[in-house]
């Protein structure tokens, strides 16, 4: 990703600091800000911090004005340029810069530890967009000198699929119907032309076999002997009767 170098970009602003001379370090143990003359800060203004590409700048100016009193450029956090003091939460040794090449070192105070706690997250946020943006970057170089993989075909290559046991299907697959004449299949546990037992086992007399030709005879006419499909022909052969007797004598006929 291509870097905007004249892009500033505004991080944090606190409308108050104070900034301490300082005694020089008595130890490696760190800084105190004990040791400092904290009643009597050399001077007072508003801080603002920027970012201009990888960059961080911590400015002191005048609250009124504008004017720049001092500035401290950040490369890194944590760091030489920006130490946190050992015995508070409140205030930092920062490492200002003239642009000449001299630098010194002054105390950084905040009136609230929420001021202090926003100054601290917001030079760590920026680092850690630029830590992600270089192992991206990094990531980005090595995808492009690895050499790609090439899966096409080349010319006159070929591929054998082997699909395995696949049973083909028979062009009459489908099994024909058995043509059983109209009749219907017989009961569960009687075979064909038998006779089925009782539940006591007792052997019962075989039911009358219906003749298979005359059911097949869909179209002769029935017989004489055979009973009339007609389930009311009696009933109204016998109120056709009715109507020709004579009345009985004690009976009236409603008519």
């Amino acid at each position: 990703m291509a870097e905007d170098n004249s892009y500033e970009s505004m991080l944090c602003v606190k409308p108050e600091v104070h900034v301490y001379r300082i005694p020089p370090r008595a130890s490696n143990r760190g800084y105190r800000a004990a040791d400092w003359k904290l009643d009597e800060p050399a001077w007072s203004g508003r801080m603002k911090i920027t970012a201009k590409g990888k960059m961080a700048f911590i400015k002191l100016e005048d609250k009124n004005t504008g004017e720049l009193f001092a500035q401290a450029p950040v490369d890194q956090y944590p760091g030489s340029v920006v130490e946190a003091v050992t015995d508070s939460s409140r205030y930092f040794v920062i490492r200002i810069e003239d642009g000449n090449g001299r630098h010194a070192f002054i105390g950084l105070g905040f009136a609230d530890r929420g001021d202090s706690f926003d100054f601290n997250v917001a030079l760590q946020d920026h680092f850690k967009w630029v830590k992600q943006e270089g192992e991206l970057a990094k990531m980005e170089a090595s995808q492009t000198a690895a050499p790609k993989l090439d899966l096409s075909f080349k010319e006159g290559q070929t591929i054998k699929i082997s699909l395995g046991n696949i049973k083909k299907k028979d062009a009459g697959g489908v099994k024909p119907r058995p043509v059983g004449g109209g009749l219907l299949p017989p009961p569960p546990g009687v075979k064909a032309g038998g006779v089925q037992l009782p539940p006591g086992g007792q052997p019962t007399v075989a039911a009358a076999q219906p003749n298979a030709a005359t059911l097949l005879d869909f179209g002769s006419p029935t017989s004489a002997t055979q009973p009339s499909s007609d389930l009311w022909g009696d009933f109204t052969s016998a109120g056709s009767n009715s109507n020709n007797d004579a009345v009985k004598p004690g009976w009236v006929q409603f008519s």
